[in-house]
């Protein structure tokens, strides 16, 4: 038999896998954790969601450079014109 009622969702920043910017401790200890100011962090969940993994990813795609980014400073770096 099924119960009777639906099961209690966490409570609010309580899912390990949501950024709950609703609670200032746990969006300030988020930000912390990703290291970024509150405004990039609430930024990031506008544009892909609460989910962490999502806003992680999202993060750290628009804060890191390519292979092909950093060979090329180096060259710019040591004097060497790119290829």
């Amino acid at each position: 038999m099924a119960p009777r009622f639906p099961a209690a969702r966490p409570a609010p920043g309580t899912e390990p896998d949501r950024i709950e910017l609703k609670d200032p401790f746990a969006a300030r200890i988020w930000a912390e954790k990703l290291n970024v100011s509150p405004e990039q962090l609430r930024e990031a969940i506008d544009a892909v969601g609460d989910k962490a993994s999502d806003v992680e990813l999202h993060l750290k795609g628009s804060r890191s450079t390519t292979n092909a980014d950093r060979v090329k400073k180096m060259g710019e770096i040591s004097g060497e014109k790119p290829r």
